[in-house]
Order: structure tokens, then C-alpha cells, then sequence
């Protein structure tokens, strides 16, 4: 797949097939993705590929603290600033409309966080799912590589027939994670990355992106 086809078909899919994914292709895409750009090649990231049988335990104890109303465990890094203002809170409020109305949740729905945390809890029925940690020692140039890391991975399931959804909502259960990747007191869960085919039959949804211009600067010839 031409580089430019990958970057303009990755998008975040919320409807996956249940056809597995081949072990070996998960490795080809996760070795190579190991030439992602990172700052003193510390390559602080540290993967854990879930699927299958734990996967599904870990589905279902987080849809239960989802559907009960938990609130999520206490966030070591918050999702977004505290204060959005325009046009970045204009940007994201779009998007959620445009998100969860072609899953079928209305705005005014009164279950609609918890409908949205069941959906996120299910991987959207991925059948594998990246869990993306780094050391408690590393910066903010260290998480930045991080996400350097997982878009590498995300164009390259693309050249695979592959689609994602990068979610950082699994950090709200991040002891419920970690109890099933067995991951240390010395790490901190960054996000999850749900993996597999697009779903047939389901909208497909395409949120729309600032122009160029309002977010480049070109100086000099």
C-alpha cells in the first residue's frame, strides 16, 4: 500500500469483525514498526498484545464496571487540558456528535456515558488489543515518541488490511488491565489500540480536519 494510501484510509473503526488475526502479522507489524523515530533511541514503549481468551475476561470485567456506573480508577495523566477553549473545543465537540450519533447514541440520551464506556469496554469487538505502557521515569519527548510509535503501527496494519481504533479510555480501567498484562507498579498504561477487520454492513464514519492552513505556517521561500 502506497504510504499516502495508508495515511488517508487509517481512521479510527468502531465496528470490527470477529475474524482473527494472524499471530504472524501482528509480528511483522510490531518488528517493524521498531524503526519509529525515538529521541536518544531510548524506544520507551512497552507492548502488550492481548487476544483470545484473556481478552475476552478482560472485556467482560470491564463492560461490568461500565454498565454499574464506575466512575474508573483515579487518572494517572489527564485525557485532555482542563480548560479547552475554541477552536480545539469546537474541533472536539464535533466529533463527538458526528462519533457516537453513527453508533446510535443520541446526545440527549441519558445512558449515554455509560452506553459509550460498554462500547469501549468491548474493543468495539476487536479481537486484539495493543496496551501501550512506558516507565514511570520517562518525559514528556518520551510519550511523544510513544505516539510516533503506535502511528507507525497504525499505517502499517493499514498496509496489512488492518484497521484500528487508538483508545485512551482504558486507562479509566487501568487496574483491570493491568491485572490481566501483569504490568509493574513501574509503568503507566499510556492507551489501548483495538485491532482487526472493519465489520461489514455498519456506517463508516470519517470526521473531518482542520484545513492546512490553520494549523501550518510556512516561513521563507
Amino acid at each position: 500500500m502506497d504510504v499516502y494510501e495508508a495515511v488517508d484510509s487509517r481512521r479510527a473503526v468502531r465496528a470490527f469483525s470477529d475474524e482473527p488475526v494472524p499471530r504472524e502479522v501482528l509480528e511483522r507489524v510490531l518488528a517493524a514498526a521498531t524503526r519509529a523515530p525515538s529521541s536518544g533511541n531510548l524506544q520507551p514503549w512497552h507492548v502488550y498484545v492481548v487476544s483470545g481468551e484473556p481478552l475476552a475476561e478482560l472485556k467482560r470485567r470491564a463492560t461490568a464496571r461500565a454498565l454499574a456506573g464506575d466512575p474508573g480508577d483515579e487518572r494517572e495523566y489527564p485525557m485532555y487540558p482542563a480548560e479547552l477553549a475554541s477552536p480545539y473545543l469546537d474541533r472536539f465537540a464535533a466529533a463527538a456528535a458526528q462519533r457516537y450519533k453513527a453508533l446510535g447514541i443520541e446526545r440527549d440520551d441519558p445512558d449515554r456515558p455509560k452506553k459509550i464506556a460498554a462500547l469501549n469496554s468491548e474493543a468495539f469487538g476487536a479481537p486484539v488489543v495493543l496496551f501501550c505502557y512506558l516507565d514511570r521515569t520517562m518525559g514528556p519527548g518520551q510519550w511523544g515518541d510513544a505516539g510516533m510509535f503506535l502511528q507507525t503501527v497504525m499505517l502499517l496494519l493499514r498496509a496489512e488490511g488492518l484497521h484500528s481504533c487508538p483508545q485512551v479510555m482504558w486507562t479509566m480501567y487501568r487496574k483491570t488491565v493491568d491485572r490481566t498484562v501483569g504490568a509493574g507498579d513501574g509503568l503507566v498504561l499510556f492507551c489501548g489500540v483495538s485491532v482487526g477487520f472493519e465489520k461489514d454492513g455498519v456506517p463508516r464514519l470519517r470526521t473531518g480536519r482542520a484545513d492546512m492552513t490553520e494549523t501550518v505556517s510556512f516561513i521563507g521561500e
